[in-house]
């Protein structure tokens, strides 16, 4: 059922495909389809900037491929019919604890892709599902993504959501090293107009360096480029460490443990040797390391292309080592530390890793999930606790984790799977049941994870724009009846389950904060409206906290009325020193030598005059895709969002290259088209990731199919303390097709 109206219609809400929480005016028609996007100039951190993934809304709301109703699949036939949402929760009712039951717990896996960050559902539900299954064997985006930046914080700081992002607005001085923002629009940083806010920086005077084995649009902007061989990044930042150090520029201005440890550790590693490691000169090193230390404020940023490499725990450390030894951690201008407005999780204990590791492979967990890098070993190693069920919501890892094409067939023998998605996709289709959200403009929105890495504090909240027809399902419903589904229960007569989980969380969190009474104040139209006002009100800004006087207006003010009555957003203010009180360490001091990463040293030193390979491979972002679900949008495809590998013409030349290439690893063999250019370093090659579409049942996405960059990564490598894969640095070979 739709919902008409007479007229066209502006309305506002937050955008919700990547990390930069733009803030979007859309123009729907008389059939509530969007017909206009547009930023929204009066956001006051996003100031109407906007980029094609998000002027394109409304193609991937109105997408005819996109799911509307349950499917269900007939494996005897391999076919798929529409079911109602009865029907469908009640297949996996009875089968999903079937293999509970004959396996235990342990047997069924999750896994949750990035799209659940971006999402209300993904945030307050999905613990919901996880408590239901009872599992150990919870796999994510994360370890092939950001895991090593977040055990890397929580190892310094206690918490592995304490992160320190780049101060962007004032800081004078920026080393960025495997990131491209103006690309990627930012991540583990949350800064809409990542453009506009580098040029601000060199227009004020600023200088803003980027080391890459690419030159990325984002090096093109940069006062200096330095390609960097694939993965060895913490050679370098260690090589910048020993500087500080040597020539005594170091100037440590927060309370640590560990200062002697890292000296000690650094001795080794002088710009002469790590320059042999890294492609960059020694002397380049060292004046890195002087214009660090001698800036007014500095700050070093590192992301995905640091992160899937072999040592991208190491690395994520030596950032903020060097944030520390500079006086920049926390500090205006440096890296320091966004307060989020919603309360979030308090961490009672220091984080730790390892608490249990993956039943093949002993891989470490991390954050409570296992490296999906092995979640192929326990769908197809017998023995017990094999996995031999899956739950995915809003993941394609066929297409994002490493050996793809191993995990596909090793989802192709599960005895049940079940996905949350809008698609039938390279990973749902192995599904037997697919539980379809509703349409984008369905759902709230609050970015309760992004908001707190940005780097000004703001929050904002999108109230549903279109409500929901008859028969439909929200997403937070979907994930409510899903965690009774999986525990074989159903719901029980006259009870929303959603309400009753809703009023579990809000009863519990409200006596702890020693509230209980305060209950009938929340506001909302319903119980998740009410659980993002109590947030609101306990979280720092809001007006059940115990505050001190600060220079933010919205101190002690903040409630889900407040937002509602500034649907453009508010600003809470540029960035504050933070430490001690977001430590979480048992010392309460910055931990700058943890015992897991001098361990980890090790395999730094036996790799730093290993020999090098011929070519390596290493991923690449484009602004016009955002994974592999955006790859059915039209107009975002094609042009220079092909998937198509870049060679230095060199390297082209040297191997006779044009046209069709081989392109071999450990893993696996591809065949792509060549695209020789000189943006990329001698020595290397690159893919861009979410492709491989050619049995897709997404019209668009077939048609454009690319290939699957993850055949040639290879799941048997991870980065060793955060278990995250390894997609930077991949040795290969190259043959003229």
């Amino acid at each position: 059922m739709t919902h008409v109206t007479d007229s066209p219609r502006t309305l506002l809400r937050t955008c919700p495909l990547c990390e930069a929480v733009c803030g979007l005016e859309l123009t729907l028609d008389s059939d509530d389809r969007i017909v206009s996007v547009r930023g929204d100039h009066a956001d006051p951190f996003s100031k109407g900037f906007i980029c094609p993934k998000g002027a394109t809304l409304g193609h991937l709301d109105s997408d005819p491929d996109r799911l509307t109703a349950p499917m269900i699949r007939d494996r005897a036939t391999d076919t798929w019919r529409t079911a109602s949402w009865d029907e469908a929760f009640g297949v996996i009712r009875e089968r999903l604890p079937q293999v509970s039951a004959a396996h235990g717990n342990q047997a069924v896996g999750l896994y949750l892709g990035n799209p659940n960050a971006h999402t209300v559902a993904g945030a307050l539900y999905v613990p919901l599902l996880i408590r239901a299954l009872g599992t150990r064997s919870l796999f994510s985006a994360s370890t092939a993504d950001q895991m090593p930046k977040q055990v890397s914080s929580g190892l310094l700081f206690g918490d592995p959501l304490t992160v320190a992002v780049p101060d962007l607005d004032r800081t004078d001085y920026l080393l960025m090293l495997g990131a491209n923002p103006l690309e990627s629009n930012g991540s583990l940083c949350t800064a809409p107009d990542f453009p506009g806010r580098l040029k601000a920086l060199r227009q004020r005077g600023g200088r803003f360096v980027v080391v890459d084995p690419r030159r990325t649009r984002t090096a093109k902007l940069a006062d200096e480029h330095l390609f960097v061989r694939p993965g060895s990044d913490a050679y370098l930042l260690f090589g910048i460490v020993h500087t500080l150090f040597a020539e005594n520029l170091t100037d440590v201005r927060v309370e640590v443990n560990g200062l002697d440890e890292v000296r000690a550790a650094a001795a080794d590693f002088t710009p002469e040797l790590v320059a042999g490691r890294t492609g960059v000169p020694a002397e380049t090193i060292v004046r890195i390391a002087r214009e660090l230390a001698a800036a007014p404020t500095a700050a070093v940023y590192a992301r995905i292309g640091t992160c899937t490499a072999e040592f991208g725990t190491l690395t994520q450390w030596l950032v903020d080592v060097v944030n520390v030894l500079t006086g920049n951690l926390d500090t205006p201008g440096g890296a320091m530390f966004a307060t989020g407005a919603a309360l979030g999780i308090v961490r009672s204990r220091p984080f730790r890793t390892a608490r249990w590791g993956s039943r093949v492979r002993g891989l470490p967990e991390a954050m409570g999930e296992l490296p999906v890098a092995t979640l192929a070993d326990e769908i197809l190693t017998p023995g017990d606790g094999q996995i031999r069920a899956m739950v995915t919501v809003a993941g394609n890892p066929v297409l994002s984790a490493p050996s793809g094409a191993r995990l596909d067939s090793a989802f192709a023998g599960l005895e049940f799977m079940v996905s949350v998605d809008r698609y039938l996709n390279e990973t749902t289709r192995h599904a037997d049941v697919i539980l379809p959200p509703p349409r984008i403009l369905q759902s709230p929105h609050y970015d309760f994870a992004l908001l707190n890495f940005a780097v000004h504090n703001y929050a904002r909240y999108s109230r549903p724009l279109i409500p929901l027809g008859e028969g439909e399902l929200s997403e937070a419903e979907v994930l409510a009846r899903l965690a009774l589904a999986v525990s074989g229960q159903e719901p029980q007569p006259g009870l929303d389950p959603l309400t009753v989980v809703d009023e579990i969380v809000i009863a519990g969190t409200l006596h702890k904060a020693g509230m209980a009474e305060r209950r009938g104040e929340l506001l909302g139209d319903n119980t998740t409206e009410q659980r993002i006002d109590m947030m609101l009100r306990l979280g720092p800004f809001g007006e059940w906290a115990s505050t001190p006087d600060d220079a933010s207006e919205w101190r002690g003010k903040l409630n889900l009325r407040v937002l509602l009555d500034n649907p453009h957003g508010i600003d809470l203010g540029p960035l504050e020193s933070r430490l001690p009180g977001v430590l979480r360490t048992a010392s309460r001091r910055v931990e700058l030598a943890p015992p897991e990463m001098l361990a980890d040293l090790e395999r730094l030193r036996a790799r730093v005059r290993a020999e090098q390979p011929e070519m390596v491979l290493v991923g690449r972002r484009q602004l016009r895709s955002n994974n592999s679900w955006l790859h059915n949008v039209g107009p975002l495809v094609g042009g220079s969002n092909r998937c198509t590998l870049h060679i230095n013409p060199e390297d082209a030349a040297r191997l006779g290259l044009n046209g069709l290439a081989v392109v071999k690893s450990a893993a696996g063999t591809l065949t792509v088209e060549v695209e020789p250019t000189d943006d990329i370093m001698p020595g290397v090659v690159s893919l861009p990731h979410g492709w491989g579409h050619e049995d897709s049942e997404q019209s668009v996405a077939r048609a454009h199919a690319g290939v699957n960059a993850n055949v040639l990564t290879d799941d048997s490598l991870v980065d060793a303390p955060s278990g995250n894969a390894v997609f930077n640095g991949v040795p290969v070979t190259l043959t003229r097709a």
